[in-house]
């Protein structure tokens, strides 16, 4: 694909970008920056929030994945929609009745000082990693479609991306993020369903065609129940699938940034309520896309790529289809990918801002904290640029296999704080929670290594997440308070 038409489709999506983010961020004091002043109608949230959980990662490696696992993601994605009802009728109202700016305030309130410190340091880490992760794929696109060819280096493609991201973020925050969200979900659906359509048509698979030989292909085999120790194993994804949203969602405060931003927890829970259901069809059509391209690519001996993550790119660019085609891929994978990486950078910027810093929480005017905000938002960018990096030194699997264990070994502990906060009335001894957010991980990643030498074949998979949030879980209950008790000696 022509480098310059690459350009011109990204130079023409941010110009849509820069000026929903111009028109409702140009207003945008500090609380419109966090929390979008709590003015975001429901429905818009709804409609932006399902684009939110799908990024430029989903949109290449969901359809690559399907030769290895076949529909099996959707026994995941289920357990999303799950995990939604349990964030709207559990979280939602406990954080709008606190009122809070940062989630991880919730932990200060429960436990005291370390624990909030603790919360907002691993989502910190996990933000970032798991934003730097996802934009890395957009990266290397790039780098293949465009820089490469105008024999640009990787570093500087990096600057550009990071780049973009920064410039139409660091006005407006949450609550121009929720209009560009809902522009990137428009594209992502108009994108992937006219994909679908163009290749069926190029297959000569009318509509009820498609489906029959999506259906009788042995990559749409969904259910997986005969193996426990395979990853694919149900009960391992359906559960996976409800802690990690919970997590990844619930308690992340990119996610939530958006969820509080409605008028009142009843219109939260409509937005989280809808999109989570809509969430189950949209990532049945990537699954669908992606058998569409594993036929093409046998009927028509095409050289299937290593990496299933770079199939999608390699069909999509390469000329085997309409050029329409490639363009909708670059609209949806830029889509995807820039929103994500703007909404995470917003969500690490207030949480570092308000949870690390306590700018809020000192005596400074709306003008210092934006001067400190302003400061902190090009640091971010600047770190996110730095990891991206490092990981493409060290990229060595699929990236959406690379999210979801980040996140089961870093959110697991955040998870594990809240249940205990939630669940249980108990007092801990403050001081010692970080040891065990830091020693749950590290005793986790010593059972995946060693579970099939240890459990008989068994092999963790995404349920590892559960099992971080249990040891902390247990690890809280051995710090709890005794309770003093006074003898009367008169």
């Amino acid at each position: 694909m022509n480098p310059a038409l690459v350009l011109l489709i990204i130079a023409f999506y941010f110009a849509i970008l820069f000026a929903i983010s111009y028109i409702t961020g140009r207003k945008a004091d500090n609380q419109g920056f966090f929390t979008g002043n709590r003015k975001s109608p429901w429905f818009v949230v709804a409609f932006a929030m399902i684009g939110s959980a799908i990024s430029g990662v989903t949109f290449v490696s969901v359809p690559g994945m399907v030769a290895a696992s076949g529909f099996s993601y959707l026994q995941m994605v289920m357990g999303f929609v799950v995990g939604q009802m349990i964030i709207a009728f559990v979280l939602i109202p406990l954080f709008y009745r606190m009122n809070l700016t940062s989630i991880y305030e919730y932990l200060e309130n429960r436990f005291g000082i370390a624990s909030y410190k603790t919360g907002a340091w691993f989502f910190f880490i996990s933000k970032m990693l798991g934003a730097a992760v996802r934009l890395f794929l957009v990266c290397i696109v790039l780098q293949l479609l465009v820089f490469e060819p105008l024999k640009i280096s990787f570093f500087i493609n990096v600057i550009f991306t990071v780049g973009l991201v920064w410039l139409y973020t660091f006005k407006g925050g949450v609550k121009s993020l929720i209009w560009t969200d809902s522009l990137k979900t428009f594209c992502l659906i108009v994108s992937v369903g006219l994909c679908i359509y163009y290749i069926a048509s190029n297959l000569g698979l009318n509509f009820s065609g498609m489906f029959s030989t999506i259906n009788e292909s042995s990559y749409s085999k969904t259910f997986f129940f005969d193996d426990v120790n395979d990853r694919r194993f149900f009960f391992k994804q359906f559960l996976a699938g409800i802690f990690t949203v919970i997590a990844t969602t619930g308690l992340d405060q990119d996610m939530m940034q958006k969820n509080m931003s409605c008028k009142n927890p009843k219109d939260s829970q409509k937005n989280m309520v809808i999109s989570g259901v809509l969430q189950l069809f949209i990532n049945l059509l990537f699954l669908m896309l992606g058998v569409l391209l594993y036929i093409y690519a046998t009927r028509n001996s095409v050289a299937i790529p290593e990496k299933s993550d770079e199939l999608f790119p390699m069909l999509a660019t390469g000329g085997y289809f309409p050029m329409i085609v490639g363009i909708l891929f670059i609209i949806g994978l830029i889509s995807a990918a820039y929103a994500a990486a703007g909404s995470a950078l917003t969500a690490l910027t207030t949480s570092f801002t308000v949870d690390i810093l306590e700018t809020t929480k000192k005596q400074k005017t709306d003008a210092e904290i934006a001067k400190t905000r302003k400061r902190v938002h090009i640091g971010m960018a600047v770190v996110m640029g730095l990891v991206i990096i490092i990981i493409n030194l060290l990229n060595n699997t699929s990236v959406i296999d690379a999210v979801y264990i980040l996140a089961s070994y870093t959110y697991g502990p955040i998870l594990g704080l809240f249940a205990f906060g939630i669940f249980t009335k108990k007092s801990v001894k403050d001081k010692y929670i970080p040891l065990v957010a830091i020693l749950a991980p590290i005793i986790c990643f010593i059972f995946d290594k060693n579970s099939e030498a240890w459990f008989d074949g068994y092999k963790f998979g995404y349920e590892i997440l559960i099992m971080n949030a249990v040891l902390t879980f247990i690890g809280l209950l051995l710090l709890v308070k005794k309770k003093e008790i006074t003898i009367n000696t008169k």
